[in-house]
């Protein structure tokens, strides 16, 4: 098993690391922060259910992120989450992009219908499926936790002028682990039997919201982040953040994390140690046969 993340060469400059924060950071202020708490019924649309919405902040603030990223790299993939909710074929080119960038310009809309703070946008950019470039940004505070293959995950202050290098915790036996998993997107006969388990860590919590679920574990807040239903606009730019913090990142079976898979489900930790530990008593969601 692999404690890292394959580590293409990342092909983005400086300057356009900085015109993608700034173009995140001007849709965020045109499109996403005014309509937080104003929305009407009318710009809040169910996709698969009643727990899945999505706003017309999302749908605008994703038509300006594409627009923006494809006027820097004209032959770029674009995954969008709301485009790809109208044209699924995209996703089968994820494997095969030489450059590909994520967009979800809000995660964590069921808490920003709701008037919940806790949302932000995720972009990521990807070599054949693998991140190379990763940033969650918070709207409401204007920052963000970046970083790229082969450097630091940092904490940047935009306004204030400030960055912080991150680093993730220390880890531990699992009695003394706090993380986050989605235990309503478990397959409903799973979801007992992982109930059942979570006492066994110090603290299990869901903030419906990826990009602040990523964002702690890259500060060092918890401990580690178990995925199911792997999106690659939920999911790329975390497992980077994650690795560049000096975590371990895999798939539950061991694999690597590649964001043109579907299936399975992705576990981020401090060290590989503790990534086993949790591995080990989360091995019930693989169906391994026994031996």
């Amino acid at each position: 098993m692999s404690d890292t993340l394959p580590m293409p060469v990342s092909t983005l400059s400086k300057a356009q690391r900085s015109s993608i924060l700034n173009l995140v950071r001007r849709a965020a202020r045109a499109e996403i922060l005014p309509r937080f708490r104003n929305l009407e019924s009318g710009e809040i649309d169910q996709k698969k259910s009643h727990q899945d919405l999505v706003t017309e902040a999302d749908r605008a603030a994703e038509r300006m992120i594409a627009r923006g990223l494809l006027a820097l790299f004209p032959n770029a993939l674009i995954i969008g989450e709301e485009n790809v909710a109208d044209h699924p074929e995209v996703l089968d080119k994820v494997a095969d992009a030489e450059l590909a960038f994520t967009i979800d310009p809000v995660d964590g809309t069921w808490n920003y219908a709701h008037g919940l703070a806790t949302f932000g946008v995720i972009v990521s950019a990807l070599r054949f499926g693998t991140p190379v470039f990763g940033l969650i940004y918070d709207p409401v505070m204007d920052d963000v936790v970046l970083g790229e293959t082969g450097g630091p995950a940092e904490l940047v202050m935009p306004k204030r002028r400030k960055r912080r290098t991150l680093s993730v915790s220390e880890g531990g036996p699992v009695e003394d682990l706090q993380g986050y998993l989605p235990l309503y997107m478990l397959p409903a006969d799973k979801q007992a039997e992982m109930a059942a388990l979570l006492p066994r860590f110090e603290r299990v919590l869901s903030l419906r919201c990826s990009a602040h679920e990523m964002r702690m574990l890259a500060q060092g807040h918890v401990d580690f982040v178990l995925s199911a239903a792997l999106t690659p606009w939920d999911h790329a730019a975390g497992a980077l953040l994650c690795q560049c913090a000096g975590g371990h990142v895999a798939m539950l079976d061991g694999s690597e994390y590649n964001a043109a898979k579907r299936d399975g489900y992705l576990l981020c930790a401090s060290d590989p140690a503790t990534w086993g530990r949790i591995r080990d008593t989360f091995a019930f969601l693989l169906d391994l046969p026994e031996t």
